[in-house]
C-alpha cells in the first residue's frame, strides 16, 4: 500500500428499517474514490463499528472491496476479545481488503504489557500491511511514541499509525524515534494542516464523507507549498472539521451529509439523530459555510449511482 493521501473513515448508512444500505454504501464510496480519495478505511468509530454483527461487518468489506477495485480497502479491526479480533482479521484479509487498522480492544483498556500483546497478536495474524489506531481520548488507550516504536520494531507489516491524540508534537515524537519507518496520519479532523507541516503523510478524514474534494483539495495545496490557498480553505473548512472532535461526532457528519445531499442522518442506537440546540448550532455552521463554499467543483454523486 502507498500509505499517503485522504482516506476516508467511512460511515456506515441505514435504510429506514435499519439495515445497512448496500447500494448506498457502494455508491458512497464509489464517490469518495471518484474525487480523489486514495483509499476506504471501513468499520471505524465514524462507521459505528460497535454497533455492527459479524456478519453486518464481512458484508461492508465485501461491497467496499467491490466497488473499490485497484484502490486499497483497509478494514477496522476492534473487538471485546483478542480472539475475535484476530477472526476479523483474518477474514478481512482473504475478502481481499488491502490494509488493517489495528485498534485497541473495546472498553477494556488496560497497561501497556497487555496492550502490545493484543496488538501483536492481530499483527502476527496477518499478512496485510496495517496501520496502528491511537486515540487515547475515545479509547483510553494512549500508545505512546516509544511504545508505538517497540511494536515496529517487531512487526515488519506495521507501516503506519493513525495519530488522534489532537497533540501534533507526537507526529515530530514519533519521527524523532522512528524516521520514515512509519507513514503517519491524523485522525482528527481539526489539525490536519498543523500536523502535515509537522511531517505526517495523510489524514483518515471525517467530514470528507460530505466533502472529498474540498477534503483532497486541502491536502494538495500543503502538500505543494500553497500556504495561503490552504490557509483560505482551511479558514472556511474549520467550523465544520470541528464537528469531528466531539462525542456526537457521528450524528453531526451524517448530519451534514444529509444536507449536502450525499447520505442519511441515519444513526443506531444508543446514538439518535440531532435536536434541539445542537441541532440548531449545527444548522448555523453548515449554513455559514454553504454560503461561503470556495467553488471547488467535484464530480457529483448522481455520477456513481449503480456503484
Amino acid at each position: 500500500m502507498n500509505w499517503s493521501g485522504v482516506m476516508p473513515a467511512m460511515t456506515t448508512p441505514f435504510t429506514a428499517d435499519n439495515k445497512v444500505d448496500h447500494d448506498f454504501l457502494a455508491q458512497h464510496a464509489a464517490w469518495q474514490l471518484g474525487n480523489g480519495c486514495a483509499g476506504l478505511i471501513m468499520l471505524g468509530s465514524l462507521g459505528e463499528g460497535a454497533t455492527l454483527e459479524h456478519d453486518e461487518k464481512i458484508a461492508i468489506l465485501k461491497t467496499a472491496v467491490r466497488v473499490a477495485g485497484p484502490l486499497p480497502v483497509v478494514a477496522s479491526i476492534s473487538a471485546l476479545s483478542t480472539e475475535v479480533a484476530v477472526k476479523l482479521a483474518r477474514e478481512a484479509e482473504d475478502l481481499g481488503c488491502a490494509g488493517l487498522m489495528v485498534l485497541p480492544p473495546y472498553v477494556y483498556s488496560s497497561d501497556w504489557e497487555e496492550m502490545k500483546r493484543h496488538v501483536a497478536a492481530v499483527l502476527a495474524a496477518t499478512g496485510l500491511e496495517c496501520i496502528l489506531y491511537n486515540n487515547p481520548i475515545a479509547y483510553k488507550t494512549d500508545f505512546l511514541p516509544e511504545q508505538i516504536a517497540e511494536l515496529a520494531g517487531g512487526h515488519e507489516n506495521l507501516k503506519a499509525v493513525k495519530e488522534s491524540s489532537a497533540d501534533v508534537r507526537r507526529v515530530a515524537a514519533i519521527r524523532s524515534l522512528l524516521g520514515d519507518r512509519l507513514s503517519i496520519f491524523v485522525g482528527v479532523d481539526d489539525v490536519i494542516v498543523e500536523a502535515l507541516g509537522m511531517g505526517a503523510l495523510g489524514w483518515v478524514a471525517g467530514l470528507v464523507n460530505a466533502y472529498p474534494a474540498e477534503s483532497v483539495k486541502l491536502v494538495d495545496l500543503v502538500q505543494a507549498g500553497r500556504r495561503e490557498e490552504a490557509f483560505e480553505l482551511y479558514r472556511w473548512f474549520l467550523p465544520l472539521l470541528r464537528m469531528d472532535t466531539v462525542p456526537k461526532f457521528v450524528q453531526l457528519i451524517k448530519w451534514v451529509q444529509e444536507q449536502a445531499g450525499v447520505g442519511s442522518a441515519r444513526v443506531r442506537a444508543p446514538r439518535h439523530e440531532l435536536s434541539g440546540a445542537e441541532l440548531a448550532h449545527a444548522k448555523a455552521v453548515f449554513d455559514a459555510a454553504r454560503t461561503a463554499h470556495p467553488g471547488i467543483k467535484h464530480r457529483p454523486i448522481e455520477e456513481f449511482a449503480g456503484a
